[in-house]
């Protein structure tokens, strides 16, 4: 995590790091005002806050009640060395508690990361640089060993190169890649989170069986991510890349748009047009691209390469991003090794889509052929050992497809997690389901899994797909999990036995789309300096449905983003027209203003918190309208979930509309009792909100240039980078 400081005030110190901010002072016996804790009393706050979130931990798992647990941390200081210290962590726990939970509870302090970081004793590296803001060495653990070539399949060079080529490509960009957390609870099992420094929602988590190839996995889906903008979906990319020459790619093309609103000539080909607009309802308005807005440019799309005769279709951008999210998204060493990647990921989805919708029973892999895989079965023996029965499916259809599964079971909530893998080679299908299994995941994280059923609108909703796709905690049917299995076992095989090993992967993988009917369109990417690819299958690889282009599609965002960014100088009139805008949509009253407008705000204010529901409720009391005002504030507080400070604000509100509409109530009646109920400054913002005197409480403002809004001009600087690469690959 990159931690940035900035010099205050005489001995004030301000940390910046996420989305926090952080500051610290000095004792005045040492010069300093005592506004703020000392940077070391903020060191010795931390191992006591650690130990006491993995007692919060492991009682939320078992439902143990946290309100009289008591835990402290004194420091005992060595008289003849100051820096010797013991840090006495104790914890009081009610008589009820029972002995097992005690020592859990004592078990779990023990796992505190401060401690642990502590006892294996960091090391302090100091150094000077030109310049912070250019020094993109990638802040990477694992270093490559120029003695050693690790070669593992799939993979067209060794891990050590493949680590290096990419951490360069990535340095190249200004991109300064640090590793947020490694996990190894099973052996064999890697993950990790990495993510950009300057821009931390750039991140990607990757997995594997060894350390190597899980930030090989993770540096790989980041290039991807870049390379296909993914980590920029659905975001306005700010006024200045807008109105630039070209906003996604230099080869982009924009179509205008016709006056009666139909698709404009040279949009997809009759296959696509055939399943995006199957009624004739889609209109060119439906393509506008969310990220610029620039309607008056027309419909900006990107060219693919249709694989069955080399022709080029131009796919709206607006399209890609509602759709198909990262579905269909890979870089390699090679072309090959992505399209190999990109095709297996395409069928494990799909594949998956099918058996949960159809609710097909997977035959069980023998225990013959697991045995084959020494590793494999040693990460399933564990957590078996840990009690959490495993089953491992053959998820080929009857060697139709290069998928697996492996399954694991919660006994102690009833949950069910399936995780699903695909490549040519089935032994690493089956090692990507394992290693899927426990990406990020902690024993307890698994608690959250959701339990089988037997209903099937439940597993055919589409946003069960959705849960899935994200991170496979979606709903099973109890019917997956059968005795009596719809397909016969197949030790399948569709990799290659040769030298260019992917290459011919790639070809049986096309190969079975050809098969199945499907057209392939193929766009690649190299101007970031490594090798790169989307592969789009109409009706087989979307993650969305169609219907979402008409019926909830993102560019909805640009009918509110300028007015809402300009809120605070809207008169009246705009925003009375912005509320009955509002409320004759269809969007949903939860749904937050981050996902409406497409602009991140710090989840930590106002703004981030924002829902639809609240800003109107915000706007009916600037405009005086306390009806309206009144009946949204209540069902805010019935489903609130937005900070304590925030639903007392609004249980102010309640109270003082309440009075102002009531025939025989006075607000002066109330004030004193409300005052001390909700406090002097709650009230004074709550009573200004409604007679009008306070516009928009807690909302600071900003605008189309984004003032203020610094995680977003962030993610925008980010892109920036990718643009100027990309300018700059066109120029030479």
């Amino acid at each position: 995590m990159e931690i940035s400081v900035n010099f205050l005030e005489n001995l004030r110190l301000e940390a910046k790091f996420d989305d926090f901010t952080v500051i610290t002072d000095q004792p005045i016996r040492y010069k300093g005002d005592g506004s703020a804790p000392s940077p070391f009393d903020y060191f010795l706050a931390s191992s006591a806050l650690c130990a006491a979130y993995f007692v919060r931990v492991y009682c939320l798992a078992r439902d143990i009640p946290t309100e009289n647990i008591r835990l402290s941390q004194n420091n005992i200081v060595d008289p003849e060395n100051r820096y010797n210290q013991i840090f006495k962590i104790q914890v009081e726990l009610p008589e009820d508690i029972s002995e097992k939970d005690r020592q859990g509870i004592l078990r779990s302090i023990d796992r505190c990361t401060v401690k642990k970081v502590i006892q294996t004793g960091p090391d302090f590296q100091i150094e000077t640089v030109e310049n912070l803001a250019e020094d993109a060495q990638a802040l990477l653990m694992v270093e490559p060993d120029a003695e050693h070539q690790t070669f593992i399949e799939g993979k067209d060079l060794p891990l050590e190169q493949t680590i290096a080529n990419m951490t360069k490509t990535l340095a190249d960009l200004g991109m300064k890649i640090e590793i947020a957390s490694w996990r190894n609870i099973v052996p064999h099992v890697w993950s990790l989170h990495i993510r950009d420094a300057t821009s931390p929602m750039c991140f990607t988590n990757g997995k594997g069986a060894t350390k190597e190839s899980a930030l090989c996995s993770a540096l790989g889906e980041f290039i991807e991510r870049l390379s296909c903008n993914f980590f920029y979906n659905d975001q306005f990319f700010g006024e200045e890349i807008a109105n630039a020459g070209f906003v996604h790619y230099p080869n982009e093309k924009w179509f205008p748009l016709q006056d009666d609103d139909a698709l404009p000539e040279g949009i997809l080909d009759d296959y696509t047009r055939a399943i995006y607009d199957p009624e004739g309802e889609l209109g060119g308005s439906n393509l506008i691209d969310t990220n610029s807005g620039r309607a008056d440019r027309g419909i900006c799309s990107l060219p693919f390469v249709r694989q069955s005769d080399g022709e080029t279709v131009y796919f709206p951008s607006n399209l890609i991003e509602n759709l198909f999210l990262s579905n269909g998204m890979s870089a390699g060493n090679t072309l090959a090794e992505a399209q190999v990647q990109c095709l297996s990921e395409i069928f494990e989805r799909a594949v998956k889509k099918q058996i949960l919708e159809q609710e097909i029973a997977l035959p069980d892999v023998p225990k013959a052929t697991l045995q084959k895989y020494p590793e494999i079965l040693e990460g399933i023996e564990e957590l078996e050992k840990q009690g959490f029965p495993i089953l491992v499916k053959d998820a080929s259809l009857g060697g139709q497809f290069p998928v697996m599964c492996v399954t694991l079971m919660n006994p102690r909530t009833g949950g069910v997690f399936a995780s699903f893998g695909a490549h040519p080679s089935l032994h690493v299908a089956l090692e990507r389901s394992l290693t899927e299994l426990m990406q990020g995941r902690s024993f307890e994280g698994l608690n959250d899994v959701p339990p089988p059923t037997f209903n099937s609108l439940e597993l055919t909703e589409p946003h069960n797909f959705v849960e899935h796709f994200i991170d496979s905690t979606g709903v099973v049917s109890w019917r997956f999990f059968s005795a009596k299995s719809d397909y016969e076992f197949v030790e399948w095989d569709f990799s290659g036995n040769h030298a260019d090993t992917n290459q011919t992967e790639a070809e049986r993988l096309f190969a079975i789309l050809e098969e199945m009917g499907k057209e392939v369109y193929l766009a690649t990417y190299d101007d970031l300096g490594a090798s790169a690819c989307r592969i789009l299958v109409p009706g087989y690889s979307e993650v969305y449905p169609v219907e979402d282009l008409i019926w909830d599609n993102t560019n909805k965002a640009l009918d509110y983003r300028e007015d809402i960014l300009n809120l605070h100088r809207l008169d009246d009139e705009a925003l009375a027209d912005l509320v009955e805008r509002l409320e004759e949509s269809q969007i949903d009253n939860y749904e937050t203003i981050i996902t409406l407008i497409g602009v991140e705000f710090d989840e930590n204010t106002v703004w981030g918190q924002l829902t639809v529901l609240e800003l109107k409720i915000l706007i009916y009391l600037a405009l005086g309208r306390h009806e309206e005002a009144l009946e949204l504030v209540e069902a805010f507080l019935q489903y609130n979930d937005n900070t304590v400070e925030r639903g007392l604000f609004y249980r102010a509100v309640q109270a003082v509309l309440e009075i102002e509409l009531g025939e025989d109530l006075a607000l002066q009646d109330y004030r004193y009792n409300l005052e001390r109920m909700f406090g002097k400054a709650t009230m004074d913002a709550v009573v200004g909100s409604v007679d009008g005197s306070v516009r928009f409480h807690g909302l600071t403002p900003t605008n189309m240039q984004l003032e203020g809004l610094d995680k977003h001009l962030r993610l925008i600087e980010s892109y920036k980078k990718l643009h100027a690469a990309r300018a700059a690959s066109v120029k030479a």
